[in-house]
């Protein structure tokens, strides 16, 4: 097979319908980005840190993400609105196996259960396979998170398994769930994104008319 290693993600805009990555600055991301946490601790539960006492320290945190390059980040900006309303990553890079992951992912209410939330991640999976080269992209969250476990059967990953007491966390034991998405099942998973976020897949209140699962 052809050994030749994979790009390594830098930061760039990857455009989309309804979201646009860019990357994640805290000038430009980090108060829009605070204002649409707040009260909303609970978004904090399974994420490496926060929540944040106040909006120096989430800054702090912002631009401490910023200047990462691994996990590199990106700020999700809602294209009407032109506001950040969350972030994702790559992560555990490995441009010579071919193999990234996706995670540290933060979606404010302003963007969970939109078709933005959704183009986000086909986003990511296709610069990752397409522009990128990779063979293997990865989802890993903690196995006691249904939420981030049904999203990553709805996107298109496959689940592989558990492994047990992989990581502390905030003093606490992670068992992981393991999930991917290989290079060979793209071109299937890409139809399925551009079918279920096409206008026609949605009513004149904004609600699907298929499920994404069903498209592919």
């Amino acid at each position: 097979m052809d050994a030749t290693p994979a790009k390594r993600p830098r930061h760039t805009t990857i455009e989309g319908r309804y979201v646009t990555l860019q990357p994640l600055n805290a000038d430009a991301h980090a108060n829009t980005l605070f204002n649409s946490v707040q009260g909303h601790d609970s978004l904090w539960d399974y994420m490496s840190d926060g929540p944040f006492p106040d909006r120096e320290a989430f800054r702090a945190s912002i631009e401490k993400k910023a200047l990462s390059t691994d996990p590199l980040y990106f700020a999700i900006i809602d294209n009407l609105s032109a506001d950040a309303v969350g972030y994702a990553s790559y992560l555990r890079i490995e441009p010579s196996h071919r193999v990234i992951e996706v995670g540290n992912i933060l979606y404010t209410p302003r963007l969970q259960t939109t078709r933005g939330a959704t183009e986000a991640m086909s986003l990511m999976a296709r610069h990752a396979f397409e522009d990128l080269r990779y063979r293997r992209y990865e989802w890993k969250c903690n196995a006691l998170n249904e939420p981030s476990r049904r999203a990553a059967l709805r996107l298109g990953f496959r689940f592989e398994g558990i492994f047990r007491q992989h990581m502390i966390v905030k003093e606490h034991n992670r068992d992981t769930a393991w999930y991917a998405m290989l290079d060979g099942e793209w071109p299937v998973r890409k139809a399925a994104f551009e079918r279920w976020l096409s206008p026609e897949n949605f009513d004149v209140e904004g609600r699907q008319i298929r499920k994404l699962v069903g498209l592919g």
